[in-house]
């Protein structure tokens, strides 16, 4: 995770401003899948400089907001000083013992494409569900990644590109179905929502019941 953890402290100065096509269409999915479901405890994984954290922050009772990067915390912490909101920085390859706490609703938004073991994530992330929770994922579309596309940024020195894995769809219905998550909902989204294009974003919400 060392080259994804220095990528994202060196992104993070520009992350909120250069164009950045997949993080605001994801912040577009995740808004539109989650506002049809409550929940009071949420666990936000990837929060970077919190652009969904604000929409958590004003939907839920209590918001653990976690990411690798000290740097990206540290923005997000200057945008958003609720009372509602933790941060915290955790590698989520690790054993996730950084709270005992249960969620309502485990959310990931464009981490995992940066993982190469998905069944140790679904496998903790279940963990820390509630019953009857929710499991959300906003993720470059694998088709997307079949393209040619990764997350990069454009630096003094040329592009940079972070460390990524490709996964199929199958592969992350599957191994949340190992650890008691099922499907309750796919969703694509399009650039300009033209859907004769590639689509961009694949989010899939998944119940614990």
């Amino acid at each position: 995770m060392s080259n994804i953890k220095e990528a994202y402290k060196n992104w993070s100065v520009i992350y909120d401003t250069n164009l950045n096509k997949t993080r605001d269409l994801e912040a577009v999915a995740l808004r539109k899948v989650l506002s049809e479901i409550t929940f009071d405890q949420c666990l936000e994984v990837g929060c970077g400089t919190g652009k969904n954290t604000i929409w958590f922050a004003n939907r839920a009772k209590k918001a653990l907001s976690i990411d690798l990067s000290d740097e990206m915390l540290e923005i997000a912490k200057k945008k958003i000083n609720t009372q509602n909101v933790e941060f915290k920085q955790v590698d989520i390859n690790n054993i996730w013992d950084f709270t005992d706490e249960k969620f309502d609703l485990v959310s990931f938004s464009l981490v995992l494409e940066h993982i190469e073991n998905l069944d140790h994530i679904f496998k903790e992330a279940s963990q820390k569900l509630s019953q009857n929770g929710f499991l959300y994922l906003g993720e470059l579309h694998p088709f997307k990644q079949y393209s040619g596309s990764k997350a990069r940024f454009e630096t003094d020195e040329g592009i940079k590109i972070v460390d990524c894995f490709n996964h199929h769809i199958t592969d992350f219905i599957n191994a949340a179905s190992k650890h008691g998550l099922h499907v309750k909902r796919i969703e694509e989204f399009f650039d300009d929502d033209n859907r004769n294009e590639i689509p961009r974003i694949l989010s899939i919400l998944f119940s614990k019941d």
